[in-house]
């Protein structure tokens, strides 16, 4: 098995790839060539695209690192031929015809329900007054409160777009629970890492974990690496 030595990071709804800074800095420390992929998220299938352009320009195989919505990204992008495993960070792994819409539609009772205001042209954004609770809850005051300003609009195209061919079905995967997350519920990640047949970490840690503990995920995506590594 060729040595995996690039590392592809896809962000999810509402934010952008600056957030994986911290990951970024852990990772290349440790030798990896890291890419972000700033993907546009207003539809599920530009923000494929968005990342099958960046896979092109590899030199070899790569781990796929998807956060929250980037899970589905990458669950639909990671057939391309450069991505040699999946890495899903407190994120969505939709199967075959599901999306990030219908994965949230029916939450158990009890569950923490993210605070999305109603559409608007056709985006959404998390209530600001809101944010850090649901988001951001073990990140500093002002950290949290900047994510809230700076919102990325997420597209209801990207919310709802299907996955047609997953690729855990046909790849190996590595998921990070964050284990006191308010947007996907500690239970759903759960299961869909066991449904993926994902190895399986759990940490401490906000939705908002990929910023709060870059270590913890770090750490996934390098065990992640080095497992394809070996073969």
């Amino acid at each position: 098995m060729t040595e995996v030595k690039n590392i592809v990071l896809v962000h999810g709804g509402f934010v952008d790839g600056s957030g994986w800074q911290g990951v970024y800095d852990h990772l290349t420390a440790d030798g990896y060539r890291v890419a972000v992929v700033q993907n546009p998220t207003v539809s599920l299938a530009g923000d494929v695209a968005a990342t099958h352009q960046l896979l092109d320009g590899l030199d070899g195989p790569a781990v796929l690192v998807g956060h929250s919505y980037g899970g589905a990204v990458i669950t639909a992008a990671g057939g391309h031929p450069n991505v040699a495993g999946l890495a899903y960070i407190a994120a969505f792994a939709p199967d075959r015809g599901e999306s990030v819409g219908s994965l949230t539609a029916d939450p158990a009772p009890g569950a923490p329900v993210p605070p999305i205001l109603p559409p608007r042209d056709g985006v959404l954004f998390l209530d600001r007054d809101k944010f850090a609770e649901s988001f951001a809850a073990d990140l500093p005051e002002a950290i949290a409160a900047f994510m809230a300003d700076s919102q990325v609009p997420w597209g209801v195209d990207a919310l709802g777009g299907t996955v047609s061919e997953p690729a855990w079905r046909s790849k190996p995967s590595w998921y990070l629970v964050a284990a006191d997350d308010r947007m996907i519920p500690p239970p759903a990640q759960r299961a869909m890492a066991e449904r993926a047949g994902s190895a399986v970490t759990e940490t401490p840690g906000s939705h908002a974990v990929y910023v709060s503990n870059p270590a913890a995920v770090a750490a996934v995506i390098n065990q992640a690496a080095h497992a394809l590594s070996a073969g």
